[in-house]
């Protein structure tokens, strides 16, 4: 696993303490002006391009992954070392800020929203579309956002927002909710199913009937580190052949599939599609249903089709999003061998990650 080291620390009257971490991704990327091509560099230089920072009346210490990881690089190796080192460093700070590549920052905030049981401080992600050295970069912004948030507290001095959150545009998203959507538009991620849980304009405004509170303002969060990754996706399409689909349901070191399905969890009603749900069923396979849709939720019991997926023994995901779904699965299976057990918890509400 990739070490850490501390970089910079910006110290002026303490009033909250944060932890910046940056694991990569554009935001601390700059051109090179040889080849042009976008390069990593060192992460002090963020901290230079974002003076605002300082004017915070808070100390914001930075550690930065050794290497840095490109965004599609990540692996649940890299979750493990980021929860690791937030729960090891709990105590210390009043929140965490997590600078990451856009391209699996769904999956990654998915991840941690799973890892980390019983927040009682935020773990916010960030990160940008345009360099931050670049004159119109969008990551200023959304650091700047990120780090206000980070550091709120009500007038209990609980942390306002609890959570693993992604950090964009303006809008404070749960991050088992979102969807990175757009690779050219600074409104990156979605999270079609949930409203923000705070929105920053003029003033914050916090959307306090939709953050999850802890029961416990006082425990530390439980760190969950096991995660079996022997998942698949199957994506329903028109002309699938049952070879296909086979391969992925059947698969030898497949313990579970995600089907994603038309509309609100539709898929073929062929005989041999049926019957390939059946048998991955009956080798015990875990089997969960998630639209193929940004917006709206998986209701077998509305057509026939979906009903037939039902009766073939696939678990619905409700309007959970894949990336959510595929971290909810790691982690549920790294609990526990038991794929009966497991297909019990993916009916429940764990971390906000569905409606029930």
């Amino acid at each position: 696993m990739a070490a850490m080291r501390p970089e910079y620390t910006i110290q002026p009257k303490a009033r909250a303490s944060l932890l910046l971490i940056y694991t990569g991704g554009t935001i601390g990327m700059k051109q090179d002006p040889t080849d042009m091509t976008l390069k990593p560099f060192n992460f002090n230089q963020i901290l230079e391009e974002v003076p605002e920072l300082a004017k915070f009346a808070y100390r914001i210490d930075s550690y930065t992954f050794d290497p840095i990881i490109d965004s599609s690089d990540i692996e649940p190796a890299s979750w493990q070392e980021l929860a690791s080192l937030i729960y090891e460093r709990y105590d210390d700070y009043d929140g965490f800020i997590v600078l990451h590549g856009t391209d699996t920052m769904s999956y990654s905030a998915s991840a941690l929203s799973f890892m980390l049981e019983g927040l009682t401080k935020p773990v916010i992600f960030t990160g940008s579309q345009l360099p931050i050295g670049v004159p119109r970069t969008d990551g200023k912004e959304n650091l700047i956002s990120a780090v206000e948030i980070a550091a709120a507290k009500d007038s209990n001095g609980h942390a306002r927002v609890p959570e693993v959150c992604i950090c964009f545009d303006n809008m404070l998203m749960r991050g088992n909710r979102t969807t990175k959507v757009n690779a050219d538009n600074f409104r990156a991620f979605r999270s079609e199913n949930l409203p923000p849980l705070a929105e920053a304009g003029i003033y914050i405004r916090y959307n306090d009937s939709v953050i999850r509170k802890p029961a416990d303002w006082t425990r530390r969060p439980a760190l969950h580190m096991n995660l079996d990754t022997r998942v698949s996706i199957l994506k329903i399409h028109p002309g699938i052949t049952p070879g296909v689909v086979e391969n992925i349901l059947c698969g030898k070191e497949t313990r579970a599939v995600i089907i994603e399905t038309y509309g609100s969890g539709n898929a073929p009603s062929k005989k041999w599609f049926l019957d390939m749900i059946r048998k991955a069923a009956g080798m015990g396979k875990i089997l969960l249903n998630v639209t193929q849709c940004l917006a709206g939720s998986v209701n077998m019991t509305i057509y026939a089709n979906g009903k037939a997926l039902e009766e073939a023994g696939v678990a619905s995901g409700y309007d959970s999003t894949t990336e959510s779904a595929l971290a909810k699965l790691f982690y549920l299976m790294g609990e526990t061998p038991d794929n009966s057990m497991v297909m019990k918890m993916l009916d429940m509400d764990l971390r906000g990650e569905i409606s029930r």
